[in-house]
């Protein structure tokens, strides 16, 4: 009967340990030329808006001194309508930057991965231009994943619970 306890509980353990963790690359866009700003995003990013065929949004993001709170909007266009990206100041209703050039992301507008490099843009009806750099900010960081967590809660649940019934 003991052997049969031991081996559920390195069972168990196993199932615990073998839970992994994702890795989030986090990339930093500099723009330079006739407007400049620096921002961070996630390489595989969950938009807040997509658009199958035409591009996808995302909302908030921090780091730009020239929008009123800091934070703006930004679209990424599919190459179909022309590629590149728009920086909107929602809260001050200002288009900081509206720019075509290549498209910025590989994979499906619902689903992104950014490309990496340096990019040419210029300004939508416009006479401006910009050079975008996509480059990975530092080693990615370890991000646990919602099941490990999850796992690891219920198999100490089931611990508890067969040591707790194993007395009876």
């Amino acid at each position: 009967m003991n052997l049969m306890k031991m081996v559920r509980n390195a069972a168990l353990a196993a199932i615990l340990l073998s839970a992994g963790v994702a890795n989030a690359v986090v990339l930093q866009f500099t723009v330079t030329g006739d407007y400049t700003a620096t921002w961070q995003v996630n390489a595989n990013p969950n938009p807040d808006i997509a658009s199958p065929g035409e591009g996808f949004i995302l909302w908030d993001v921090e780091g730009f001194d020239d929008a009123i709170f800091g934070i703006a909007d930004l679209t990424f266009y599919n190459a179909a309508i022309g590629g590149g990206l728009e920086i909107y100041d929602f809260w001050n209703d200002v288009y900081l930057l509206s720019a075509e050039g290549p498209q910025l992301y590989g994979g499906s507008e619902e689903n992104p991965t950014f490309l990496l490099g340096t990019f040419a843009l210029t300004e939508f009806e416009g006479t401006g231009a910009y050079t975008l750099t996509i480059a990975e900010v530092g080693a990615p960081a370890a991000v646990p994943e919602p099941a490990t967590g999850a796992l690891l809660i219920g198999g100490l649940a089931l611990m508890a619970a067969r040591r707790r019934f194993s007395k009876v």
